[in-house]
């Protein structure tokens, strides 16, 4: 296949051999969430945003594997490299009790593994003072162990702050964060003490309680404030062991925070010293044009927690915020995964390498003003930072049907919050990708604003 001429080139989605391989699938799966019906074809081509289905159809991918694949499929800036190495077995091991390296010294050596991948993320996260890493199998136990050490440090602590709208995971201790749908969290037991507080989406407040209709301000300050103030609040400072906050909201619908709201959780935090996490599991690792979303607003963090586009789960903080007791942490696979830490190390080699933080920048900079300049009447919204990008539309159904159009046409897209699609090409689009995938985007567009959808 070849990246610079590939177009999308899709029959009849799911195809017949698709539809066997799901009902194979699903013989033994436990229920869970699937967005389409597209079977990769692991031995067919597919380079960079193109991929191709076990039917033999080329799609173009604006998913990235919700941004677990932030340069796409088969990229060379990445594959070029791992071809070089003498796979070996086994790949996993028990990271927390052995160690592994490539050759007598680590810097000289040729491959990359978990050691390198947390020097590499201290040193992207030095702005911030962290040089402490505890690498994990997800984004969920990433945003675990951040629990976990900031109740360590603050402890005794019994409270913990999270923000309307987010998600920060599937297991029992992040679906006690997550307040977006009410279906994640059903039936299940939740961690006491966590208080929930608006997440300020309006791009056009500047503080105050008549600047917008998000309800984090009020009077003075903030909901977040006055519930911690000596002076009427019912939160005690000195039991948060932490705040948690998407700097931008992911499965909530790609929701963009105001600056004022921003600005007024940092100086909460600041003021009373309560630990500040940032989930940049979908928006970290160079996807909004920054290495982390946070990096845009005028936040200080404390505490990151990565994944996804590091193919490893990270929790990234400072030496005196980790504990010292080396008991407290612990992960079967957690830095033992030789090819995931070495993919990770090498993404963000390449995001470096080849200016994809600019790129990044740029490309979304064209894809908002192709999608607003060609954006029918029943589209709300157009937003993104970098190829962090979500257009939002006036229904529900719409936004569905749209995803369903783009499917038909051969562009893979997903769906987020109540009414907003995502769209995350990756770090490395060209031009060409980008104007070829939104002109089909906004083909579906049209297509759907001549049906009968409300």
């Amino acid at each position: 296949m070849n990246r610079d001429t590939a177009e999308p080139d899709a029959a009849a989605l799911p195809g017949p051999n698709a539809e066997k391989w799901v009902e194979f699938h699903h013989e033994h799966a436990a229920p869970s969430e699937y967005s389409h019906e597209f079977v990769w074809d692991v031995t067919a081509e597919a380079d960079g945003p193109f991929v191709t289905d076990v039917d033999g159809n080329v799609l173009l991918d604006f998913t990235c594997h919700i941004g677990a694949a932030p340069l796409g499929y088969n990229n060379e800036k990445v594959l070029s490299k791992l071809r070089e190495f003498d796979l070996v077995e086994p790949m996993k091991i028990a990271g927390q009790d052995m160690y592994f390296g490539a050759g007598p010294d680590p810097e000289t050596a040729e491959f990359p593994g978990a050691s390198h991948l947390m020097d590499k993320l201290t040193d992207v996260s030095s702005h911030y003072g962290m040089d402490t890493v505890f690498l994990s199998n997800s984004g969920a136990e990433a945003v675990e162990n951040a629990m976990k050490i900031t109740h360590d440090h603050e402890a005794p602590a019994k409270y913990g702050y999270a923000f309307e709208g987010s998600f920060h995971g599937r297991t029992l201790g992040t679906l006690s964060l997550t307040k977006s749908k009410e279906v994640y969290t059903r039936h299940y037991p939740q961690v006491a003490g966590i208080e929930t507080v608006p997440f300020c989406a309006d791009s056009g407040c500047s503080g105050g309680d008549d600047a917008c209709d998000c309800g984090f301000f009020a009077g003075d300050g903030s909901r977040l404030r006055n519930s911690l103030s000596p002076e009427g609040g019912h939160v005690n400072p000195d039991e948060v062991a932490f705040a948690i906050l998407e700097p931008i909201q992911g499965v909530g619908g790609y929701r963009f925070p105001s600056e004022a709201f921003m600005a007024e959780v940092g100086d909460v935090c600041d003021t009373y010293d309560i630990p500040l996490v940032v989930d940049e599991i979908q928006s970290g690792v160079g996807r909004t044009g920054e290495m982390w979303a946070a990096d845009h607003y005028p936040i200080e963090p404390d505490v990151i927690a990565s994944a996804k586009g590091l193919r490893v789960g990270a929790t990234v903080s400072r030496s005196d915020v980790f504990p010292t007791e080396k008991n407290r942490l612990g992960s079967t696979f957690g830095g033992g995964d030789l090819l995931a830490s070495m993919q990770g190390a090498l993404t963000l080699d390449a995001i470096e390498e080849y200016d994809l933080l600019d790129n990044a920048t740029e490309r979304g900079r064209q894809a908002r003003e192709l999608l607003a300049d060609d954006a029918p009447d029943h589209v709300v919204d157009v937003r993104g930072k970098g190829l962090m990008l979500a257009v939002e539309f006036d229904t529900k159904k719409r936004r569905d049907a749209v995803v369903e159009a783009a499917l038909d046409r051969g562009l893979l897209t997903l769906g987020c919050g109540k009414k907003t699609i995502r769209l995350l090409p990756p770090l490395d689009s060209t031009e060409r990708e980008i104007e070829l995938g939104v002109g089909i985007f906004c083909e579906a567009m049209d297509a759907v604003a001549t049906e009968a959808v409300a």
